[in-house]
């Protein structure tokens, strides 16, 4: 076996001027991720495992809407029944191993729920609602073989001796019709519907019910015993390997439990047989829905939901009675198992038509997917030959046993969000003989279809191959499998792509200049860099960075020093380059910027603006691609800031004098700064404690105040009055006067 191994760290052997140094990898490797393409012909491992799809083919496309029950004769007829609201009549086909499928019976009711051969190849079908059971006669005709008084007939199975039991509702009854036709209640299920049915080796049966999700054995007497009640509503399919294993799916919510139901009525006598195998007449009028039991009614016999609340599971019951939860979806509804030739169970599911495979506890492959909304039944044939049954339409397929010889998946497109040059496509997969193949094409729209390159093949060694699609912002690959000349399938495990983005300038969106006398704290440095990783939960693969936007320096707390001014800036770069920034001054007025720092790291500066005079500036922020880009390839950006003040003189204070009229002193001055405008004045008698002094306007909106104080309660004697007077950034003078 041929494995194939890729080596991440493959760099683009040639870098065109203009684009970015750091090659970017865009990788897909989880289920989720190959989930977003489109498959043909591949199944999917749930965890990523890409291989030939087994072969679908189509047997029986007929004009009903459900079919719900497959069967086959020792002969290789497969029998198909079904119908559906709108249909005159359910109708049973027979599919022959050669030549066209014909219609054997149409019975004046919805439709067909379950088909079973005796011994004979002697065809029972049940009808859903008013059920009942027929049997094919000889010619063909239709008889009817036994009617238990039921709504519902859900399924139908043969024990070893060739009684038939038939699970049932409204009533959750399970009969027993021996070969002759005489039928009883075998068990009572004490649930709303007897939902689903099979028997083992030991002929005990399997049975599925619902509301309460129960998973029953009753053994060949007639005893049951609950061997698992399962979290969800309703059991849709039991199916039984030869060691006992049991497989169950259970859908839906389970409701509140409803109070006890009442005593059963007497049950009406079992019908008698028609003395002589005399056929019945059929005269039955169309069958209508049974109005929804007061405990939520399982999909109808007329339609499957479109949406049953709280998807599926699949439960595995050991042979001691052991269960556990083996796989679960959130939206698609179980409707029917098997197990394939090598006894892995088989679910066939809607809404999506999907054929899911159980491969262990803990790995399941999404087998095919089949057009039809909903796959209502899988049946395992003679000869391991598999089939599937579909509803919305009704139509049958055979499923292997062969592989596809050929299979493909097209991927969702990628986004690089930059005009980008792309590099090698590399895959890991073991080939089995068989090969793998490469496509890709680009463009700048959005929509694959239009206007984009053509499909170019990647000529592939050595586990990749260099992309010949132009470079453009969106890339999409197809990949293609072929099987190997004995039919095995290549496994294709993971798909990566090397890019380049075109080197983008950084973006500098926005300056602040912080508040006067107040400084950011030292960096904390290390003089060793961190080297941390970060990895993504449990069995999530990790993913590059997409592309940031422009991020702020977000929150910073401040400390204040009088005469440090600031500055912080929202920057970024699309290549998710390191910028380095260069910080320039200049006054108002003037043409000359003049450096304040060069080579920052960081987005904020403070300094020392003592040193300026005081008068309004502006700042220009350049930001630089250049830590991550060769010597005259990288790129700038800058962006100049609002104008601000520097202002580190103090208001002048003028023509202070103090008046004595007895006790009562005053206190006039002038205030006046050259550049901001005054924030507040004080006075202190004595050297006593600062007083707020308002002044003559009562508000301080101005650059210049007139202020006039008058003080009661001096007693006589000498009085020093000193006055205080601070502008907007924190400059202050102070003047004095002495009064007798």
């Amino acid at each position: 076996m041929h494995r194939t191994i890729v080596t991440l760290t493959a760099l683009l052997a040639a870098v065109s001027m203009g684009f970015a140094v750091h090659t970017g990898t865009w990788g897909q490797s989880d289920a989720s991720d190959f989930e977003k393409g489109v498959l043909d012909k591949l199944s999917l491992r749930s965890d990523g495992r890409l291989s030939l799809a087994p072969s679908l083919t189509q047997i029986l496309d007929s004009p009903l809407p459900y079919f719900w029950a497959l069967a086959e004769d020792s002969q290789g007829n497969v029998y198909a029944g079904g119908g559906g609201p709108g249909e005159p009549a359910a109708r049973l086909y027979r599919i022959p191993p050669a030549g066209a499928p014909q219609v054997v019976a149409q019975l004046e009711a919805m439709e067909i729920h379950a088909v079973a051969l005796d011994r004979q190849d002697r065809v029972y079908a049940a009808t859903s609602p008013d059920g009942k059971i027929y049997r094919l006669a000889a010619g063909g005709k239709p008889e009817l073989f036994f009617d238990p008084q039921a709504k519902y007939i859900w399924a139908l199975a043969f024990d070893s001796s060739g009684n038939l039991f038939a699970a049932t509702g409204e009533q959750g009854l399970i009969y027993k019709v021996t070969p002759d036709g005489r039928g009883s209640v075998f068990f009572r299920t004490e649930e709303a519907h007897a939902r689903s049915l099979a028997l083992d080796a030991k002929d005990n049966l399997i049975v599925g019910t619902e509301p309460s999700g129960l998973v029953f054995r009753v053994t060949p007497s007639g005893e049951g015993f609950v061997l698992y009640q399962t979290p969800k509503r309703e059991v849709t399919a039991v199916a039984v390997r030869p060691d006992g294993t049991i497989y169950a799916a259970g859908v839906g919510n389970r409701q509140p439990a409803p109070p006890p139901p009442a005593p059963p009525a007497p049950q009406p006598a079992a019908p008698t047989p028609l003395a002589g195998g005399a056929q019945a007449t059929v005269q039955l009028q169309p069958s209508q829905p049974a109005a929804s039991p007061a405990s939520a009614p399982p999909p109808s016999a007329a339609q499957p939901p479109a949406a049953v609340a709280g998807g599926s599971e699949i439960y595995l019951i050991e042979p001691d009675g052991y269960a556990q939860k083996v796989w679960a979806h959130p939206q698609d509804i179980v409707y029917s198992l098997a197990f394939d030739r090598q006894g892995r169970p088989l679910a066939g599911a809607g809404n999506k038509g999907a054929i899911y495979r159980i491969d262990s506890n803990v790995l399941y492959t999404s087998l095919l997917k089949v057009s039809p909304t909903q796959v209502t039944c899988l049946y395992a044939g003679r000869q391991g030959r598999l089939f599937a049954a579909t509803g919305n339409i009704g139509k049958v397929f055979r499923i292997g046993p062969e592989t596809e010889r050929q299979g493909s998946l097209e991927s969702d497109v990628f986004d690089a969000e930059l005009f980008t040059l792309w590099g090698r496509l590399m895959y890991r997969a073991e080939v089995n003989g068989g090969s793998v193949s490469f496509e890709t094409r680009s463009g700048n729209l959005d929509r694959q279809r239009t206007g984009w390159s053509p499909w170019a093949a990647v000529p592939l060694t050595a586990g990749g191959g260099r992309i010949s699609s132009p470079p453009a912002r969106f890339l999409q690959w197809r990949m293609t499998l072929k099987a190997a000349p004995d039919g095995r399938s290549p496994d294709v495990d993971a798909v990566y792509v090397a890019y380049l983005p075109r080197n983008a300038a950084p973006v500098v969106e926005i300056v602040e200049i912080t508040p006067a006398n107040y400084r950011f704290p030292p960096q904390s440095l290390t003089m060793t860099p961190s080297r941390t990783l970060t990895l993504q939960p449990l069995g999530r693969s990790r993913r590059p960075p997409a592309s940031p936007s422009v991020s702020d320096s977000g929150a910073a707390t401040m400390q204040y020093e009088k005469g440090q001014i600031g500055a912080r800036w929202a920057a970024g770069d699309p290549n998710s380059d390191d910028l380095v920034y260069k910080v320039e001054i200049r006054a108002v007025g003037e043409t000359t910027w003049k450096l304040v720092k060069d080579k920052l790291r960081e987005k904020r500066l403070t300094w020392d603006s003592t040193a300026y005079a005081d008068g309004r500036y502006v700042l220009r922020i350049t930001a630089s691609d250049l830590p991550d880009n060769p010597p005259g390839q990288e790129l700038a950006a800058e962006l100049v800031s609002p104008s601000f003040l520097i202002d580190n003189t103090a208001p002048e204070i003028t023509g202070l004098t103090a008046a004595r009229n007895g006790a009562k002193v005053s206190v006039r001055w002038k205030a006046r700064d050259a550049s901001s405008l005054i924030q507040q004045a004080e006075y202190s008698v004595d050297g006593g404690d600062w007083r707020l002094a308002l002044p003559a306007t009562r508000i301080s909106d101005s650059a210049e105040h007139d202020y006039l104080l008058e003080l009661d309660g001096l007693p006589p004697g000498e009085r020093t009055i000193a006055v205080r007077v601070t502008d907007d950034y924190d400059n202050h003078s102070v003047a004095k006067v002495t009064v007798q």
